[in-house]
């Protein structure tokens, strides 16, 4: 006793679908596009959004800027370096220099001094 004959497919309908393709080259295609949209808006155009305005912040640093830090820390900038550091006035005593990158955001001005 054959598997076809067990589970009720005559030998000739299942040699007839065994000739055809599962779905058309076409198809597969149109999945492939509409697989490649979801990609680019969901996942890298809102990326390159992101580092192009982070890139536009890093270009408009200046001295007196009140930002905040990826570590949470809040300064004004005191200084710019040309290799890319930025010294940082936490308080009249204490300032910092870490990496111009780590900059996320310029607050306005007088933030500082309303906290």
């Amino acid at each position: 006793m054959s598997l076809s004959s067990f589970f009720g497919v005559s030998a000739a309908h299942a040699a007839g679908e065994a000739g055809q393709p599962a779905g058309g080259g076409f198809q597969m295609i149109i999945i492939l596009v509409i697989f490649a949209a979801i990609f680019y808006f969901m996942i890298y155009r809102p990326q390159s959004k992101r580092a192009k305005e982070h890139k536009n912040l890093m270009s408009s640093l200046s001295k007196g800027d009140e930002v905040l830090t990826s570590g949470g820390l809040v300064g004004k900038i005191v200084k710019i370096t040309d290799t890319g550091f930025v010294v940082l006035s936490l308080d009249e005593q204490t300032k910092i220099t870490i990496k111009r990158d780590f900059v996320t955001a310029v607050l306005p001005k007088g933030s500082i001094q309303s906290m």
